[in-house]
């Protein structure tokens, strides 16, 4: 074993063993401000005024509630997840970061995504592909009309989406580097008749350790035709799909999401599907 790495070991412990989990996650997966940002964008642009409050489904650590009642000082977030663990580590290292007064406008409740809340969002965001949890039409068009009535009259539902032939490719991982560790996406199993799939976030660190399987999401691999379909059958009387613009010198995606009916085919992608009540 190379010097440097038996330093990192000298106290007993690997990286992979002192590491958390859950900012890993934050770190590699999430960027808060940019979801706030384009929520308000869309949401101005519908209803041509500012959202104020925002629910997150699924929220688990909750970051993107904490950025949104950071954003302004009428804003309320509401975080909505079943798991006690990750809503107590939000609790501790997000929820505690904020200014007393933000914090106040920070609601969480642990319940399941379709019960109804009496407080109505201008903007119901599920993401991270959360709701593919829900692996039958039935249970996933409840779920959109759950969702449809918890939001005010004026409100939109914004879901993200995957997908091409290389995300639906079985035992494929994807490997990208960050300051002291290695996201790993491993895409384990896909089942090309049901759509039923397995993948799982793996950690690795420069002393040779991994934390394999530190999340896992078993699903069904949703398409976007069927994602819009269900969400007219549930009552939204508006879907607009918002695809990744490119850059023109790079060739790779810009961030920029704009309204589009049509796109290239491509071998992996990332949009947003928002639905307006």
């Amino acid at each position: 074993m190379p010097k440097d790495k038996k330093k990192n070991r000298k106290h007993g412990k690997t990286l992979a063993q002192r590491a958390d989990k859950y900012d890993l996650y934050q770190q590699a997966v999430q960027v808060p401000e940019h979801e706030v940002e384009f929520f308000d964008r869309v949401y101005r642009k519908t209803f041509d005024r500012r959202a104020q409050v925002l629910r997150e489904d699924f929220c688990g650590t909750f970051a993107i509630c904490c950025d949104w009642a950071k954003s302004r000082s009428n804003r309320l977030a509401i975080g909505v997840d079943l798991d006690d663990e990750p809503l107590d580590w939000g609790r501790r290292h997000n929820l505690a970061k904020l200014k007393p007064a933000q914090q106040e406008r920070v609601r969480l409740v642990q319940a399941d995504v379709r019960a109804e809340e009496d407080v109505k969002a201008d903007i119901i965001a599920a993401e991270n592909f959360s709701f593919w949890i829900f692996r039958t039409r039935p249970e996933l068009r409840e779920y959109f009309a759950a969702a449809r009535r918890n939001l005010a009259p004026e409100g939109i539902f914004v879901l993200d989406m995957m997908g091409g032939a290389e995300s639906m490719e079985e035992d494929r991982e994807d490997h990208t580097e960050y300051d002291g560790f290695t996201y790993v996406w491993d895409q384990a199993r896909f089942d090309p008749i049901t759509h039923d799939s397995s993948f799982y976030i793996h950690f690795e660190f420069d002393d040779g350790s991994a934390m394999r399987r530190a999340f896992e999401y078993h699903w069904r691999f949703w398409t976007l035709p069927e994602v819009q379909e269900l969400l007219r059958e549930a009552g939204y009387r508006k879907i607009d799909v918002y695809w990744e613009g490119t850059d023109s010198k790079t060739g790779e995606g810009n961030g920029v999401y704009r309204i589009r009916e049509h796109a290239e085919n491509d071998t992996a992608w990332i949009c947003y599907v928002v639905a307006t009540k």
